[in-house]
């Protein structure tokens, strides 16, 4: 100590108290998610770009793009695009509803952000059994 004696002793003072105490609200990880999920949809454009020329260039051009995508990776992909399209898309609504000042309450903003949450993976999940059962382009 006497070398330096700006130097504050490190046991004097307890670290920050948020790392052991602070715990992230619902509606942060929602804000945070959205952010993401935009970014990550507007990545997603570069594959609906692939997807669409190759499917302007015949059965020849779709075959190279179905390659990829039916691969396990290929449809962990198409899957994350989905529930981002469908997350953002839900959590889009909530925020026009607090545009208009409906749903600032803290336990109802929490409550509905659970409810985004579920509701984005289970539409995600709904898209993607139709697709894969056939029954993408029509519901009968």
């Amino acid at each position: 100590m006497a070398d330096n004696p700006q130097r504050p002793l490190a046991a004097a003072r307890p670290l920050s108290p948020h790392m052991t105490i602070y715990r992230w609200p619902v509606t942060m990880m929602t804000s945070i998610t959205h952010r993401l999920t935009g970014v990550g949809l507007s990545l997603g454009v570069v594959i609906l770009a692939w997807w669409l020329v190759s499917i302007s260039n015949g059965p020849e051009g779709y075959q190279s793009f179905y390659a990829v995508a039916d691969t396990p990776v290929g449809l962990v992909v198409l899957f994350g695009l989905t529930w981002s399209l469908v997350y953002h898309f839900l959590n889009g609504i909530r925020h026009l509803a607090w545009d208009l000042g409906y749903g600032f309450d803290k336990h109802l903003a929490e409550h509905n952000s659970v409810i985004i949450f579920a509701l984005s993976v289970l539409g995600a999940l709904a898209v993607f059994a139709l697709t894969w059962t056939g029954h993408g382009g029509y519901l009968l």
